[in-house]
C-alpha cells in the first residue's frame, strides 16, 4: 500500500445513525452496525459524546477524544476515573477492596479522567482513548 488515509482521526467527529432518541451532551455507544444510543451503566462500547439531539434514525455527530464535556450522575471528584453511567452520564468508577468478575467489566467502561468536580452537572472530562 503505497498510502493510507485513516477512516478518522483522534480527536474528531464521527456521523452514526441513532437506534434511539439522544439528548446532545450524552455519552453515547455502539448499539449496532453503523448505530449509536445514549451509553448505559458500565458499557465498554463508549463511543463519544453527542454534538446535538437526534431522534431515532437519524444522523448525528460524536466527539471522540480528546477533553469533552459529559453530564455527571453522583458526585465526581478531579482527578476520578470516570465510567459511562445510566441514561449517557458519567460516574465515578467505585473504589474496589474485593476484586469481582464485575469490576473487571466496570474497568474496562472507564471512560477517562475527571479534569473538574462535579456532582450531578457538567464535569470536563480527557477522555482515554
Amino acid at each position: 500500500m503505497a498510502e493510507y488515509i485513516p477512516v478518522r482521526i483522534p480527536g474528531q467527529a464521527l456521523v452514526a445513525q441513532a437506534s434511539a432518541a439522544i439528548t446532545g451532551g450524552q455519552l453515547v455507544y455502539v448499539s449496532g452496525s453503523g448505530t449509536v444510543a445514549p451509553a448505559t451503566a458500565n458499557s465498554p462500547a463508549w463511543l463519544g459524546v453527542a454534538a446535538f439531539d437526534a431522534a431515532l434514525g437519524t444522523d448525528v455527530t460524536v466527539h471522540c477524544g480528546g477533553t469533552q464535556e459529559a453530564v455527571a450522575s453522583g458526585a465526581i471528584t478531579a482527578g476520578a476515573l470516570v465510567v459511562a453511567a445510566a441514561d449517557g452520564a458519567v460516574s465515578a468508577l467505585a473504589a474496589v477492596t474485593t476484586p469481582t468478575a464485575a469490576d473487571v467489566t466496570n474497568s474496562r467502561a472507564v471512560v477517562g479522567i475527571a479534569l473538574t468536580t462535579a456532582a450531578d452537572n457538567i464535569v470536563r472530562v480527557q477522555f482515554i482513548r
